[in-house]
């Protein structure tokens, strides 16, 4: 596959994945106001996934469009990174999930604005504003649930720690991502680890948490290898498609 076509894919699955999980919020969420806040960042993550998926469209050519690569791949042919696939099971995994997905991309996204490839940049320089907001969204509600109740605050531990194995992959530099750095096109992710270490402790202790100290790690999303939640998750998205091929709105 072509290198910046696999750049691109990760990117936009990220924000596709991540969007789909958010989306089954809707109607289900904790209040109206946060029904609305879910959708709309759900739809802000939809955004910029069709933004992605058409550069990457372009990329691959062939009369490939961004429907055909959302979905018609196979659940190999994603490259998403692990911690967006994972089950909401209740609003404080949503939350977490939320938290340390937008933690990261505050940092690369400010980073990728700079790319030498120009769409990149560009899509990224737009995506700021939100990711900016959906951060304070997702900071402001670990900093509510883990100062809040007993319940909540033992909720939101122990979904941080459930969650906290699958954010080192976002640090991971694979051959790809060496690539396109070396191209000017890329981000040297490990270098976003300390600044995101350091914004994560900062919530976590307003919120009465404590960053988890357990050191293993769980990844491959990139090279296309999921958890068991991936193949869930793409049924029901991918159903309509399937079920009519090719259809149009």
């Amino acid at each position: 596959m072509d290198p910046l076509l696999h750049y691109v894919l990760i990117l936009a699955d990220d924000a596709l994945i991540i969007a789909q999980r958010l989306s089954e919020w809707a109607y289900k969420a904790p209040f109206l106001e946060e029904d609305i806040a879910l959708s709309n960042i759900s739809l802000d993550m939809f955004g910029r996934a069709n933004m992605l998926l058409e550069y990457a469209a372009k990329i691959k050519g062939e009369k490939t469009d961004a429907d055909e690569l959302a979905f018609k791949r196979h659940e190999r042919e994603y490259y998403n990174h692990l911690l967006c696939e994972q089950p909401n099971v209740h609003f404080g995994d949503t939350i977490a999930r939320q938290f340390l997905f937008d933690s990261f991309y505050i940092l690369f996204l400010d980073k990728l604005s700079k790319s030498s490839d120009k769409q990149l940049a560009a899509i990224a320089s737009k995506s700021m504003k939100e990711v900016t907001y959906h951060f304070r969204h997702s900071s402001q509600w670990v900093i509510r649930l883990g100062d809040g109740t007993d319940e909540s605050h033992e909720k939101i531990k122990n979904s941080i720690n459930k969650l906290w194995i699958f954010t080192n992959e976002f640090f991971m530099m694979s051959n790809i991502d060496k690539k396109m750095q070396k191209n000017k096109i890329g981000v040297n992710r490990e270098t976003l680890k300390p600044a995101w270490e350091k914004n994560v402790k900062k919530i976590l202790m307003e919120a009465k948490l404590e960053i988890p100290t357990n050191g293993s790690t769980i990844s491959g999303g990139k090279e296309g290898i999921h958890t068991e939640h991936l193949g869930h998750l793409l049924s029901e998205m991918q159903f309509l498609q399937r079920a009519l091929p090719d259809a149009k709105w």
